[in-house]
């Protein structure tokens, strides 16, 4: 079966591209950046893997690593990436090297974190080598605040010449919701970074899997609507369903892709649930009257968009509004808030759990 999740991402792989050719020609001291942000489902490391697949020329390194999700330590990201390597050769303490693999065998830390995040820095270093490199992070939401930390610290690194590429759920599902808003407002504000948001496919998206998956036939655009209602335009869902249905005639996907009985299909993430005002958070005792911003519908849209780290262009494509009316919703919950920056309004959303969906198509 094909990869739903690559249709519609054209634009998403041409900046990949183009990203990667400013790494190749050493137009940047720093790391070239490129954050991918969406909920479960979306395919980003999909995305992700077939954009590597298609770098020209090939990246002389590929470091990569994701979250112990179930028991997230120090340096996570790190110790993924060393898991399997041969380290004897890198000019590193060794007992410091052994804690960054977390090795069950190594010494108790003897290093202050500042002298340890040094030596993480200096082992990515040691890696990429003279480069080109590309450093993939996965799963940025379930990282430990130490590789939160070292990645920060990577994406400006001179002298480094790789690509850091960067997918991560928003910062509400995180582990540690305050700092994944900080490290994504960190890694979004580096100069020439790339930030894609994927969100749920469009119906007509769904009606070019559907013809891929069924070559020769071509769907109605009842039959197109019907499956994207029945999965909400989720990558994932979608996958599940054509999956259970392989080798039957299309026709026979109408009968069971009906009118959602839910407000998300089975499967989709809670982000593809339709957008509607956010409840007037109770006030603790001692708190500011901020706490009872009162929100417009548009205003809580806007609110998903920054918590997912999108800038004001990309919130703009993502509603169908111009930037300029994106910059007035922006200033609007500055004020209602009263915080002081985008990354404080984020914060703000993310600890008051407030419900800021990422808009799907209507």
């Amino acid at each position: 079966m094909m990869p739903v999740s690559l249709v519609g991402r054209a634009r998403e792989l041409a900046e990949f591209d183009r990203a990667w050719s400013t790494v190749v020609a050493g137009r940047r001291a720093a790391p070239t950046v490129a954050v991918v942000t969406g909920g479960a489902g979306v395919g980003k490391s999909l995305l992700v893997a077939a954009a590597l697949d298609a770098l020209t020329p090939r990246p002389a390194v590929v470091l990569s690593g994701a979250a112990r999700v179930h028991s997230p330590a120090p340096y996570d990201w790190l110790a993924a990436v060393l898991s399997g390597r041969d380290t004897s050769l890198l000019d590193l303490p060794p007992d410091a090297l052994a804690w960054l693999a977390q090795h069950p065998t190594s010494p108790l830390e003897r290093y202050a974190p500042g002298a340890l995040l040094r030596l993480a820095v200096r082992t990515v270093r040691l890696l990429v080598g003279a480069g080109p490199a590309v450093l993939v992070v996965e799963d940025l939401h379930a990282l430990d605040p130490a590789s939160l930390n070292l990645i920060g610290e990577l994406a400006t690194a001179a002298e480094l010449p790789a690509l850091l590429v960067v997918a991560t759920r928003p910062a509400e599902e995180a582990v540690a919701p305050d700092l994944a808003v900080r490290a994504l407002a960190r890694l979004c504000g580096v100069p020439g970074a790339v930030r894609q948001h994927l969100g749920p496919l469009r119906s007509a998206e769904v009606a070019e899997v559907l013809s891929q998956v069924y070559p020769g036939s071509r769907p109605s655009g009842r039959l197109a609507t019907a499956v994207w209602r029945r999965t909400g335009g989720n990558p994932f869902a979608l996958t599940e369903l054509l999956a259970a249905h392989a080798g039957q005639p299309m026709a026979t996907l109408i009968a069971t892709s009906g009118p959602r009985q839910s407000a998300r299909p089975a499967g989709a993430p809670r982000s593809m649930e339709p957008a509607r005002s956010a409840p007037r958070p109770a006030r603790p005792a001692g708190t500011s009257g901020v706490d009872e911003a009162e929100l417009t519908g548009r205003e809580v849209e806007v609110l998903g968009c920054l918590v997912a780290g999108m800038s004001n262009k990309q919130v703009a494509k993502a509603l169908g509004i111009s930037v300029r009316t994106v910059t007035v919703h922006v200033s609007n919950l500055l004020r209602k808030t009263g915080a002081a920056s985008r990354t404080e309004v984020a914060l703000w959303a993310v600890r008051r759990r407030l419900p800021v969906p990422t808009p799907v198509e209507r």
